[in-house]
């Protein structure tokens, strides 16, 4: 099966063999499988410290005093201390930091997963799903000649994009970003913001800076990609961009 390359003058030109690994059955199920075991694996331990809320100086009255029988401090009146109950009290069933969250995902299923979200790049209406908005008339996938790896400046890859007919799917990236709700907001990670397009380059070409200042966007190389990058939250389809020569390095996953 044969697909047009694009210029990055968004004309298609040539036509390429597409290769075979496009041709890779679509497993949705080993696909969320694979992105829940990358999100797992990323989380970092969290819970209270072991002494938490039990470093006082505290005693029981005992029983026959009119009280509740509970530890009570030494030194700052009568006040109850430490029982979950208590104000300032260790926590009753707390997260606990030792606990294992990771999840294991066999090598050769990982492999197949990275593969099918590969292979769903390259289907229309899963792309279309996903809710990314493009020209009507582009071709998937989307394989553009290597002169793309040579943009340098940020506003030469909007006109790119913009020939190519992807970059309204920019602009619903940025007219998403809203306030998170809820603490998130104090911990370093104000802003959500929807995910767009995934570039994927030769490693330390000069075009990785250039996309990567766009919204939304991922730029990553060959081996980079992960099952994550390519299907998000689990649901393939991702808008995705390929340079010549990342497809000649991706026929060997």
């Amino acid at each position: 099966m044969k697909t047009k390359i694009y210029g990055i003058d968004g004309n298609k030109k040539s036509a390429l063999d597409l290769p075979i690994i496009f041709d890779e059955e679509i497993r949705p199920d080993i696909i969320k499988r694979a992105v829940e075991a990358e999100q797992a694996n990323r989380r970092q331990p969290y819970g209270p410290a072991k002494r938490a809320g039990m470093r006082h100086a505290t005693e029981s009255l005992g029983k026959g005093q009119g009280l509740s029988r509970v530890q009570r401090y030494t030194q700052h009146g009568n006040r109850a201390a430490e029982s979950p109950p208590n104000v300032g009290g260790r926590r009753a069933h707390p997260p606990k930091p030792e606990k294992d969250r990771s999840k294991k995902v066999n090598k050769k299923e990982r492999a197949k997963a990275r593969r099918s979200a590969l292979a769903a790049t390259s289907e229309k209406n899963l792309v279309v799903g996903r809710g990314h908005k493009f020209d009507e008339e582009i071709d998937f996938p989307i394989i553009v000649e290597k002169d793309i790896e040579e943009i340098k400046k940020t506003q030469d890859a909007i006109e790119f994009l913009k020939k190519i007919g992807v970059y309204a799917d920019i602009e619903r990236a940025k007219k998403g970003k809203k306030i998170r709700a809820g603490k998130g907001k104090l911990r370093g990670r104000k802003y959500k913001k929807p995910v767009s397009l995934l570039v994927v380059l030769s490693k330390d070409s000069k075009g990785i800076e250039a996309f990567s200042n766009l919204a939304g966007i991922s730029v990553k190389s060959p081996d980079e990609v992960s099952v994550e990058d390519l299907a998000p939250g689990g649901e393939m389809g991702r808008l995705t961009i390929f340079s010549e020569n990342a497809i000649q390095k991706m026929e060997g996953w």
